[in-house]
């Protein structure tokens, strides 16, 4: 009897354990990198190759980081809403063209609208690797002094804007 009281124990552990990680939501992952300094870049912008940006051009601002890429059925969903909200000018929003071949992003954006104050190139997808990007879309929202103070998983909705997202960035330039 006893020999079969401990293997019954463990799989009920392990269906538990299932249970609980199976009714999760997958967009509530929480980042590491919240309340931290975001990573250092060097990256050449999706429209210029020439020129590039890195994290020190973004300090003593408040701003938005949106990775997407033109093969990303997602973005799609959320692409009309940045453009939307690009126009209320709450927060300078900049793209993260992941993993993408230039010219595709850049007709992606002539196509759909460019709500990016610039867009950065980051086609081996190290950037995103830094800033713990699990999959596109994903949003991040960095105050004056660098440190990452919001992620979004998955495409940005007008609650997420209108109820979060602004809502910081006043309480950031505050």
């Amino acid at each position: 009897m006893n020999r079969f009281v401990w293997p019954l124990l463990l799989f009920l552990a392990l269906v538990a354990f299932l249970a609980v990680g199976l009714n999760r939501d997958p967009r509530e992952v929480p980042s590491p990198l919240i309340g931290k300094p975001a990573p250092a870049f060097q990256a050449s912008l999706l429209s210029d190759p020439g020129r590039s940006l890195s994290k020190a051009d973004f300090a003593g601002k408040v701003w938005m980081l949106n990775v997407w890429a033109s093969w990303c059925v997602s973005c799609r969903e959320e692409h009309p809403l940045l453009v939307e909200f690009a126009r209320k000018g709450v927060v300078p929003i900049y793209g993260l063209d992941y993993k993408d071949e230039r010219k595709a992003g850049l007709a992606w954006l002539a196509r759909g609208g460019n709500p990016y104050t610039e867009s950065l190139f980051d086609p081996d997808g190290r950037i995103g690797i830094d800033y713990g990007v699990y999959g596109v879309p994903e949003t991040y929202l960095i105050d004056r002094a660098g440190i990452i103070r919001y992620k979004h998983i998955g495409p940005v909705t007008e609650d997420v804007l209108s109820k979060e997202i602004e809502p910081m960035v006043r309480r950031l330039n505050g």
